[in-house]
């Protein structure tokens, strides 16, 4: 008989449905009992009948445990069994200073560390005997802007990085909008465009051009220059970032689902809304770096001079240095760039590309930095990084090797109060953040949100300034991959300096003896990605 006892459940069922109708108990709790017993019954003889899962046929009743216990699992482990340090994709210790900065209460820690100071991949920064003196965090702003750039753009050295209205709600990017402009820091629009939310908080804002050229595009597709020129004038618009790809999924493209598509979305990128919102994987106003170059040319005039720069995720590295040798060949030198890690987020990506395409943050970075310096163009380039950054020491660490600002997405997502539900792409974020359900976002309260926006940045440029005094220097600028050091062992700590390689001002161009560069650099070429 073991071997039956599989159909338990069912036959349970059964036996106490007979008993309830042959004793036919009065009462409306009973009926209801009995009706519930009725309900059950018909499920098993259903799922005995049924082809399409296996567990359904052995397990009649008892198998639609297994989809209900699944169902729940993320908030099971999320709320009741996830360590404080357990990253997925962010853990609850990194999403709680978050919040506690964002909610304006203190985040000071008691105790000691909770990390293995001992322990591989423990990473620190050096303090100074002799800290420096008022350091004044208001002062942490990078100018970004070449001398072919006529209106250039003092930056703070920590922003938001790109979220399309579309993929967050309007609510959420009013929020973002609001906050930024108190502090005095800039949203990434994401390719999404410029929608009415953004325009109405007011903030500094950089206008991601995406392949799709969503509010500046022609009915086929293709890049709008009178729309581009219009929507550029804006006073808010500071910078233009042409985005070639993004960390979570490179050379993907992007996907807007129809459920999410509803009229304002439509009316902000100027696409139908009979359809999934397509973002190619490449872009259609140029096909080679030298092509490229004419194009940043022509945003620069029709921006009226503002900063102009991309942003990628590293692939293969000679398709950047082809980039960086069109700039030597035509002498047109973008105004930034901005280098994605592979660790950042998106709405929805296949799990091979969020997994395993694109080169994360730090060796894409340093790439980045290297390439550059070597080929002498560094000075005239300011470089951005994005990827998984909460933190003040986040945000040193990628200072420390090449970047000139941070930019972060997710953890702003957590100070409007994102849970990590990991619905982004359902239309059914729990806290409105993600969502273009109307009644979903009526949770979202804007004034008290964009002011946890503006103190989550507003506290960690603090934090920042502090560490910076304690190592002994003023701005972050000073910062140099010597203050922060990386335990390899037990037994082994490297400063930054030593554990990464660093070229030399033009080595590129003079004959590099670094084989990786070199052998890269002989595959570029101006005329190709």
């Amino acid at each position: 008989m073991a071997r039956y006892g599989r159909y338990n459940a069912f036959i349970i069922c059964i036996v106490l449905l007979a008993v309830a109708i042959i004793f036919k108990p009065m009462g409306r709790w009973e009926d209801l009992l009995e009706w519930f017993l009725v309900f059950l019954v018909i499920v098993g003889l259903y799922d005995l009948i049924q082809n399409k899962h296996a567990i359904l046929r052995n397990y009649p009743v008892l198998g639609h445990m297994r989809w209900i216990f699944e169902f729940i699992r993320p908030e099971i482990r999320q709320y009741f069994l996830e360590s404080d340090r357990d990253e997925v994709p962010f853990s609850r210790e990194q999403r709680a200073l978050v919040y506690r900065r964002a909610k304006g209460v203190p985040a000071d820690h008691p105790f000691g560390t909770l990390y293995d100071v001992y322990g591989s991949d423990y990473e620190y920064i050096q303090h100074s005997l002799v800290p420096a003196k008022d350091v004044d965090p208001a002062n942490f702003r990078i100018q970004i802007g070449n001398d072919q750039c006529s209106q250039p753009y003092s930056a703070s050295i920590f922003n938001i990085s790109a979220m399309s209205f579309g993929a967050l709600s309007g609510a959420a990017i009013r929020a973002l909008s609001i906050g930024a402009k108190r502090g005095n820091f800039y949203q990434d629009t994401g390719e999404g465009s410029i929608s009415p939310y953004h325009e109405e908080g007011g903030g500094d804002l950089v206008w991601e051009l995406g392949s799709a050229y969503f509010g500046c595009r022609t009915a086929e597709g293709r890049f709008d220059p009178e729309l581009f020129k219009a929507k550029a004038a804006s006073p808010q618009v500071k910078m233009i970032e042409i985005k070639l790809s993004q960390g979570a999924k490179p050379g993907h493209g992007g996907v807007l689902p129809r459920a999410k598509l509803t009229p304002e979305v439509a009316a902000t990128r100027h696409v139908p809304m009979d359809r999934d919102c397509i973002s190619p994987a490449a872009h259609s106003a140029f096909s080679t770096p030298l092509e490229m170059m004419d194009f940043i040319t022509r945003l620069r005039e029709l921006s009226g001079g503002k900063p102009v720069g991309f942003k990628l995720c590293i692939g293969h590295p000679w398709e950047f240095m082809s980039i960086v040798k069109a700039m030597l060949q035509t002498g047109v030198v973008p105004d930034f760039v901005v280098v994605d890690g592979a660790e950042g987020g998106t709405g929805a990506a296949p799990q091979e590309f969020s997994d395993h395409v694109g080169t994360p943050l730090r060796e894409g970075l340093l790439f980045v930095h290297n390439t550059l310096v070597g080929a002498g163009l560094r000075n005239q380039i300011k470089i951005g990084a994005a990827g998984k950054v909460n933190s003040a020491f986040g945000v040193a660490a990628y200072l420390a090797i090449g970047a000139d600002w941070v930019n972060a997405a997710r953890a702003f997502m957590f100070s409007l109060g994102c849970v990590q539900s990991l619905a982004c792409h359902t239309n059914h974020c729990p806290t409105g953040v993600a969502t273009q359900d109307k009644l979903r976002q009526k949770a979202l309260h804007v004034p008290t949100k964009a002011e946890r926006v503006y103190n989550f940045h507003t506290r960690t440029v603090k934090v920042l300034a502090e560490m910076m005094a304690a190592a002994g220097i003023s701005h972050p600028d000073e910062l140099e991959p010597r203050h922060l050091s990386h335990r390899i062992s037990a037994s082994e700590v490297r400063s930054f300096a030593n554990l990464h390689h660093f070229l030399m001002p033009g080595e590129l161009l003079s004959g590099c003896h670094d084989g990786f560069y070199m052998s890269n650099w002989e595959m570029a070429s101006a005329e190709r990605f």
